[in-house]
């Protein structure tokens, strides 16, 4: 399975609103005779991580709450949440709340006071037994706070992004 850089899918909802300053988007093949909908691609999301990438949270929460930026609420069952996790518009885990879904497309985000960001799950499944996942994340500055904030996160979402999308694969196979 490889992952590769990419661009936006034709049919995603980020091609009607171009008004972002920043985006990326990885995409990875794979074969499976499962049946796939867009909240099983952002159930593998929730649950793929692997425990470095929630250090890395947990680090980035204890700082950001300093400057009264949003966090995950605590004491909320996690594997809870995902079991009755239906994807629908509005439902939130942790930091991410659905703002979108369709057939092949489900979008994850949160707007907070200095940036505005938007994680689509696209699922093209046009062929029978072959599948494509591509990750787009786009990212709205709200002010110069949300620029500086991003430049130390920038480099590690090109990190984390492709072995996230690794393990939601890896997870969709089982």
């Amino acid at each position: 399975m490889q992952t590769k850089q990419t661009t936006l899918p034709l049919n995603s909802i980020f091609q009607q609103n171009k008004n972002y300053d920043y985006i990326d988007c990885y995409q990875s093949n794979f074969e499976t005779n499962k049946i796939l909908k867009p909240e099983d691609i952002a159930k593998a999301f929730f649950s793929s991580a692997p425990k470095w990438i929630g250090v890395l949270f947990e680090f980035r929460n204890k700082i950001v709450s300093l400057f009264g930026l949003k966090v995950p609420e605590k004491g909320k069952n996690h594997q809870e949440l995902l079991e009755n996790f239906k994807g629908e518009v509005g439902e939130q885990i942790g930091l991410f709340k659905v703002f979108y879904k369709s057939d092949n497309e489900i979008v994850l985000g949160e707007d907070d006071k200095h940036l505005n960001f938007r994680i689509s799950l696209f699922l093209n499944k046009s062929k029978i037994t072959t599948k494509e996942i591509t990750i787009s994340t786009i990212v709205k500055f709200n002010n110069t706070f949300g620029k500086f904030y991003f430049l130390p996160v920038k480099p590690f979402h090109k990190i984390i992004v492709p072995v996230m999308l690794k393990g939601i694969i890896t997870n969709l196979k089982k």
